[in-house]
């Protein structure tokens, strides 16, 4: 065991736990009506409540069990049976990795509570988080980052795919869910509603990006050069992203607007992900200044051309963002095209083969949408008895 490796990652640990509460609550939370933000405030928490169980009892070794498959790590690290204090992955206590790859099995399911919010029920909504985890998140887990298919010595030879942080498996994965449950819910009946706390948004956008050094930082799994580098290229692409995002918004409309700014950023933290563990700062600048405007026109294309009420564009942002930078590697000569073409193609039908399928068995046992009375009134009072305000909008 490395001393210094095992408090950079319980340091990492903490900040990857950041961006989902409060993080990525208050970044959704300002961005839906105010009947409807503390309703997001819990999904995000329930879905980091129920994640957390469920890895430990059986996700942790559906993803990094011993399993020669390829396919799955199997069920031998079921309740982490076998792993003690004194048990080691690498340099670091097992436990301590497992504690930090459970805080990405939180937000990868909480990122698609944006495409959903506003009208989604809230019993479907953890039945499918935690079904599609355990049957969606964990095997592409194992796949890329657990020794499995899509990994060096795999299906793509020597070098396997190069997913530094979750270009694939956490964004393209998300993105993709996101999409998809956007289309079989349907529009929201309230689509003109602006924001209703631009400054919430900033607020959750800073603290994703603060704790974005431990989503990428971290991934290297040691404190080193390599997660030093990976912090510096996480931020310049988000500074980068941010800009561009706000320049192109400038020259289309007039106007630069904060909720387009700190949207930039996580298209920036999103692009570099798969990337931050392989490539320069120059590199970095480049992504983050495709991904401003890359990602701005995917969200004028899914909302007001093709029409899915993907309501806070996840797939836009972080489909289209993590797709992007896994593409970024091969071009900048990181990583080969085979595999990172090859596995974007598998790990996307294999994830829209089974959003489908979890979607309708979860819609047979539980109802997918609440009712038009729900929704009009807010899902804060009628659906979990609260409201965040006095006065409504």
């Amino acid at each position: 065991m490395n001393a210094a490796d095992s408090a950079w990652i319980m340091t990492a640990t903490a900040l990857v736990l950041f961006m989902t509460l409060p993080g990525l609550a208050l970044f959704y939370g300002g961005l839906v009506r105010s009947r409807n933000v503390l309703s997001v405030f819990m999904h995000c928490y329930a879905i980091a409540c129920l994640m957390s169980v469920l890895w430990f009892f059986v996700g942790y070794s559906i993803a990094f069990g011993p399993g020669e498959s390829g396919l799955w790590g199997g069920l031998a690290k079921v309740g982490l049976a076998g792993v003690i204090a004194e048990s080691l992955s690498g340099t670091l206590p097992e436990v301590l990795f497992f504690a930090f790859q459970m805080t990405f099995a939180i937000i990868t399911p909480a990122l698609i509570v944006g495409a959903y919010v506003e009208r989604i029920g809230f019993g479907f909504m953890l039945l499918f988080s935690a079904l599609w985890m355990l049957i969606c998140y964990a095997p592409v887990v194992h796949w890329v980052w657990g020794g499995g298919m899509l990994a060096d010595g795999g299906i793509f030879g020597e070098t396997g795919v190069k997913d530094f942080a979750g270009g694939i498996v956490v964004h393209e994965t998300a993105g993709l869910a996101a999409l998809i449950l956007a289309v079989v819910l349907g529009p929201r009946k309230h689509q003109t509603t602006p924001p209703h706390n631009p400054g919430m948004v900033m607020i959750g956008a800073a603290m994703l990006w603060v704790g974005w050094f431990g989503f990428n930082g971290g991934s290297q799994l040691a404190a080193d050069g390599g997660a030093a580098m990976a912090i510096t290229v996480t931020h310049i692409s988000a500074a980068t992203a941010s800009l561009s995002w706000a320049l192109w918004e400038r020259i289309k409309f007039g106007k630069a607007s904060l909720v387009g700014i700190v949207t930039g950023t996580i298209a920036g933290l999103a692009s570099i992900t798969p990337a931050s563990g392989f490539v320069g700062p120059w590199a970095a600048l480049l992504i983050g200044a495709v991904a401003g405007i890359l990602c701005q026109e995917a969200v004028v294309l899914i909302r007001n051309r093709v029409k899915i009420d993907d309501t806070l564009d996840v797939f836009a942002v972080h489909g289209v963002g993590g797709i992007f930078g896994t593409i970024m590697i091969a071009a900048l000569g990181a990583g080969s095209w085979a595999a990172q073409l090859g596995s974007l193609a598998i790990v996307g039908v294999f994830t829209t083969v089974v959003t489908v399928v979890l979607i309708y068995v979860c819609k047979a046992i539980l109802p997918i949408r609440v009712d038009l009375e729900t929704e009009t009134n807010g899902l804060d009072l009628s659906v979990h008895g609260e409201r965040a305000y006095d006065i409504t909008s």
